[in-house]
């Protein structure tokens, strides 16, 4: 039977620990101060702009780079050991594929290397590519590539899992069922990290969203969390006649707005104070909506103001 994680290292134990760790390219700080920890079970979706530091994390967490300063410990030792103990799989961008072998070929050989594997059969399944499992590995899409990089990463008993921009090339089909197969590994006690900039993804999978920005850890929270923090709100509405963008752009607490002909959207960090004003511009709005922002709206507003934050 697979033992899961919690049941290896107990419940206190930490699947990831970062504890003031910083890491510099010369004179840029790609990881300036962060402290987190993850916990076996939880998936969780590391967030941010580009440049914000979410693969130099990554690198720190896999033991391909080493901090400047502070400690990186999966489930309480260097990331090196419990790689080599098998505890760990990772599913990168970069790096590429061992060519002249079949898909099957190259699925085997991460089994027989791992010290806790599951049987090749159920990986190219659980993968979706028992079908293209004689195929030539230099033959294959995109996404095909991708499917075979996530059954690497899933040949054995991990009880972390590192997923770098795991769905980019895949399919919605193929999309659903690898989301599917991560809930199943995290339902096991299992550890999912994954980076991504489809937002929609984070939303929908992850039980706890990381926002990084340049480095340092701005928002960490479920996705619901995460919204609400951000503070502002989603107005829309139709407006007869000519639009006055001037006039909208006077609206009090208004953070954005898009006027697309009749069509008018806002963020507020006042809602009811702004419709209030809308109306007291004498304009009558049709089809009036008010909603919490998206989570992609939130973490742009989040970034922004964070940007403007250091700016000062």
């Amino acid at each position: 039977m697979t033992t899961t994680a919690s049941e290896a290292t107990g419940a206190k134990t930490a699947a990831v620990r970062f504890a003031q760790v910083t890491k510099a390219y010369g004179e840029v700080r790609a990881v300036a101060g962060l402290s987190l920890e993850l916990h076996p079970g939880e998936t969780v979706a590391l967030l941010g702009p580009n440049g914000a530091g979410k693969s130099s994390t990554l690198d720190l967490l896999l033991g391909l780079r080493t901090a400047d300063s502070g400690s990186v410990e999966v489930f309480g030792t260097a990331p090196q050991a419990a790689i080599a103990a098998g505890r760990v799989g990772a599913m990168l961008q970069t790096g590429g594929l061992m060519e002249d072998v079949t898909v099957a070929e190259l699925v085997g050989l991460a089994c027989a290397l791992h010290p806790r594997p599951f049987p090749v059969a159920e990986v190219l399944s659980r993968a979706g590519i028992t079908r293209i499992g004689d195929r030539m590995v230099n033959k294959l899409s995109g996404g095909q590539e991708q499917r075979v990089r996530f059954a690497l990463a899933t040949a054995g008993a991990h009880d972390l899992i590192v997923l770098d921009e795991p769905t980019t090339g895949m399919d919605v089909t193929a999309r659903q069922a690898f989301w599917a197969t991560m809930r199943e590994q995290a339902a096991q006690g299992r550890t999912v990290l994954f980076a991504t900039h489809y937002l929609e993804e984070a939303d929908a999978v992850a039980d706890r969203v990381l926002v990084l920005h340049k480095g340092r850890l701005i928002a960490d929270g479920t996705a619901a969390e995460i919204k609400a923090r951000a503070g502002a709100r989603r107005i829309s509405f139709e407006l007869e006649g000519p639009v006055d963008e001037a006039a909208l752009r006077s609206l009090p607490h208004l953070s954005a707005l898009d006027v697309n002909g009749s069509r008018v959207r806002i963020q507020s960090h006042d809602a009811d104070a702004t419709v209030h004003a809308v109306y007291g511009l004498g304009l009558y709005p049709r089809a009036l909506e008010v909603a919490g922002l998206g989570l992609e709206q939130a973490f742009v507003a989040l970034t922004e103001a964070e940007e403007a934050r250091t700016a000062c």
